[in-house]
Order: structure tokens, then C-alpha cells, then sequence
């Protein structure tokens, strides 16, 4: 075959069930030029079985991989592609007949971008659509560059792809997420607001696969932000302490397996190295005493004043004349990280940062999506926020800060303000977000950090 256009390439781990319609989908397309390369890697169901129905057609090439996981597969497709576009089916997913008609027309049209990807429906196990999923235009209506396209249904530009160095590997997922920020500062990327692709939502998904997820991506911010930290020096981490207006005095006391809240939280922002600084500040003095047990010259106490403790005074109080003192020309970001979250790791305090500095945001708050109906009173009763919907667009979708962890310009506390005009988001992993607020809690906190240990 020459003068290849498409390069479509299928990745199936066990999804022999679902293998044959996610072929078909490409049979069915619209356009000619095509090829279609199936990587079978290394399943033991009855994937090889299905891939050999189609083994007599000459557009259709079958390979079989030893298990080396999803990135892998696409660089081992990346390197066998021939067409000048290329894109990605999972085995458990299926193309609209119209997908690369739409999507290579796009491209074709506009020489300076080097990927567009279209809506999508999700379906269910057996195929039916729960809803259409819709992502809103990208700098018409969407200006914050911050959530990743789908990994699959994305047609990108084979040469581009190659140049940026095809996919990580080493992480094992979040190969969406990995191309995004590869390309996003570098090319120029679209998306179709036509749904042109059926995702299947399963339980063997690896999207559902939560913490191997976020720990990817954790790791990919911080490999792509390292240059642009740079930029915004000192970086401080600031831990606020109080002797009154918790549940209980001196919260920062309390111990948890062996050591206070106080002196877990110090623990943590140490092992953090791109920190400049890890700043304790309190209206209570005998919390001196417990930076003084640590061996690290980035560690400094600072005193605060009890009247910005209350709770209704904004913490931009007390951190004004920390970042005047360190950073006089509010240069750099401030991360603060809370007592009353004991659970939260180095890794998501590290995320706030690296989240903020990918973004050029004013702030990055640590959240978690809300998948419960929400509502509120109306002048006719309760009324959803969140109703279901037969169209859901990236901005329907609701979140609850966590108060675990952010990260903020500091230019933002020299003006009053703890956030800044634009917000992004990281997402806390559920089991970050125990937050010790009352007797209950902390004895639960008492008896999981046992357990940990």
C-alpha cells in the first residue's frame, strides 16, 4: 500500500469480546487510505482468534506484543505506522463511521494544528449510550489549557508525534495526559464538538484503575513543570498553627503514632527538594521547639499574630509578612500545607505546585469530583446542580476543595489574595482527604496511622 493517509491502530489486552466491533468500526469508515495495524499484547482470551478473521485483508496488519503495556503498544504502532495521520482505537471502543472523514478534513485545513479530537459517547458493557460527553471549544469558550484529550480517538500528525518522541513508558498510563503536555506549549491542538467515538466504561477500564492513574500524572507534571518552577522562586511551604478556634487547643500537639500533626507535616515538606524554604508560623511559641528538632537549614519559625488566627480573618494575613520578609519582590509561590490533613502525601503536596506552574495559573487548589447529585433550595423545593444529562460538558462537572493543599502566586498575597483570578485543580486521591476535625476524626486518624505503620 502507498500514499497511506490513516494509520489507526488497535491495542487490545484481553478484549477479545469487544475486539470484532471495534474493527468493524474502522471497516465502516467512510474515507479510503487507510491502515489498520492490531497489536495483540499478549492476552489469553480469544483476542488472537478474533484478529485472525481479518488476517486476508491487505489493509490490515496484526502483531503480537508480550505484554508491554498500553505506552508501549503505541510506540511499537508509531513505529510501524505509514500513514501521515495516526490515531488510536482501544479494543473495547468503537469509531464512528465518520471519525477520520471529519477529523482528517480538520487537519487537512488547518496546516498549523497537530491534533484534533472530537465528543464522544459513553457506553456501557453492552454497548448502550449512558450520555454524550461534550468538551468545550478550545480558545472560544475553553482558554485554560489544563484538561488532556482523550488518549484514544486524538488524530494527530505522525510526523509531529515522532518529533516529540512518541510516548513515555515508563509509568505505565496516563498516555493522554503524557501527549497533552508534550504538545499543548508547542503545537496547536483542536477538538470537534461532533460525538465521533464510543467509549465503553467497564470495570476492567484502565481509566478506573484510580491511583496508578494519578501517580502517572503526578510523576509527568513534575518531569514537564521542572523548567518552569524555575521561573518562580523562592518557593516556600508554609504550615499555619494556632492555639485556639479547633476543636481542640493546640491542634498542632495532637500526636498520631508517636509524633504531633505538627511535626509530620515538617516531614513531609522537607523531602520535598524543589521547597526553598518550609515556614512554621504560630501565635503559640512552644511550637518553636519542635522546628528546632530538625537539622534543616530551610526550616525557619516564624511568629503570628493570635488575632489572625480567627477563623473569619483571611490567612493572607498571616502570610503577608512572611512573603515581604523572604520574597520582597513576590516572585515566587507559596505552598501551604495544612495540619488538619495528616494523610496527605509529599507527592500531591509536590502536585500543587508543579500544577500551578504548568498552568501559569494564579492558584491550584487539591479537590475531588463530586459524582453524587447535588442540591439546592429553590423557591419550588430542592433543585439539582448537578441533574443528569443526556449532553455533559467539561463544565458541568463539580468539585469540593478539600483544604489539603494549594499553591499560590505569591503577587497574589501582595494584593490581598490567597487565589488570584484563575484557579486550576489537581485531584486529591480520596484517602489524602481525611481532614482531622473533630474528636472522632482524630482518633481515626490515631488508629489508620497505626495501621499504616
Amino acid at each position: 500500500m502507498e500514499n497511506i493517509k490513516y494509520t489507526i491502530y488497535i491495542a487490545s489486552y484481553n478484549y477479545g469480546r469487544y475486539l470484532q466491533e471495534a474493527i468493524e468500526s474502522v471497516l465502516r469508515q467512510t474515507v479510503e487510505s487507510w491502515e489498520l495495524i492490531i497489536v495483540d499484547d499478549n492476552s489469553i482470551d480469544n483476542t488472537s482468534s478474533v484478529m485472525s478473521l481479518y488476517s486476508a485483508d491487505e489493509r490490515i496488519r496484526l502483531f503480537r506484543t508480550e505484554g508491554i503495556g498500553l505506552p508501549a503498544v503505541c510506540n511499537f504502532s508509531l513505529e510501524h505506522a505509514r500513514g501521515q495521520y495516526i490515531i488510536r482505537l482501544d479494543g473495547d471502543d468503537v469509531f464512528d463511521e465518520n471519525i477520520l472523514l471529519v477529523l482528517g478534513n480538520f487537519l487537512d485545513k488547518n496546516t498549523d494544528h497537530c491534533m484534533v479530537f472530537p465528543d464522544y459517547f459513553l457506553i456501557d458493557e453492552k454497548g448502550e449510550v449512558v450520555s454524550h460527553e461534550r468538551r468545550e471549544k478550545l480558545y472560544e469558550s475553553n482558554h485554560f489549557m489544563d484538561a488532556p484529550a482523550n488518549g484514544a480517538c486524538s488524530l494527530v500528525r505522525t510526523e509531529v508525534l515522532r518529533n516529540i518522541g512518541g510516548y513515555r513508558e515508563d509509568l505505565g498510563a496516563q498516555d493522554g495526559y503524557d501527549l497533552w503536555n508534550k504538545l499543548k506549549g508547542r503545537y496547536k491542538c483542536a477538538n470537534i464538538n461532533l460525538p465521533l467515538f464510543y467509549y465503553r466504561k467497564h470495570t476492567e477500564n484502565l481509566t478506573l484503575k484510580t491511583h496508578r492513574i494519578l501517580f502517572a500524572r503526578q510523576a509527568i507534571k513534575r518531569d514537564n513543570a521542572a523548567d518552569k518552577i524555575a521561573a518562580f522562586h523562592p518557593v516556600i511551604a508554609v504550615i499555619p498553627c494556632r492555639r485556639r478556634y479547633d476543636f481542640v487547643e493546640n491542634l498542632w500537639k495532637q500526636s498520631a503514632n508517636g509524633k504531633t500533626l505538627l511535626e509530620r507535616n515538617i516531614e513531609k515538606c522537607l523531602k520535598l527538594n524543589l521547597l526553598d524554604r518550609v515556614i512554621v508560623t504560630s501565635d503559640n511559641p512552644e511550637s518553636r521547639a519542635v522546628t528546632e528538632k530538625f537539622d534543616d537549614d530551610r526550616l525557619l519559625y516564624f511568629d503570628r499574630d493570635g488575632g489572625h488566627t480567627i477563623r473569619s480573618i483571611s490567612i493572607v494575613k498571616t502570610l503577608n509578612p512572611i512573603i515581604s520578609k523572604l520574597d520582597p519582590d513576590y516572585q515566587g509561590i507559596t505552598l501551604m500545607s495544612y495540619l488538619h490533613a495528616p494523610f496527605i502525601s509529599e507527592k500531591t503536596l509536590e502536585e500543587a505546585i508543579t500544577t500551578l506552574a504548568l498552568n501559569d495559573a494564579s492558584c491550584a487548589i487539591g479537590v475531588e469530583e463530586v459524582t453524587s447529585r447535588v442540591f439546592k433550595r429553590t423557591a419550588h423545593g430542592m433543585e439539582a446542580l448537578n441533574p443528569p444529562k443526556g449532553i455533559s460538558s467539561d463544565f458541568d462537572t463539580l468539585y469540593i476543595e478539600e483544604s489539603t493543599a494549594l499553591a499560590t502566586k505569591n503577587k497574589n498575597i501582595k494584593v490581598g489574595s490567597l487565589t488570584g483570578s484563575s484557579i486550576a485543580n489537581f485531584i486529591v486521591p480520596s484517602d489524602e482527604c481525611f481532614i482531622v476535625d473533630s474528636d472522632m476524626k482524630l482518633r481515626m486518624a490515631r488508629s489508620y496511622s497505626e495501621e499504616l505503620c
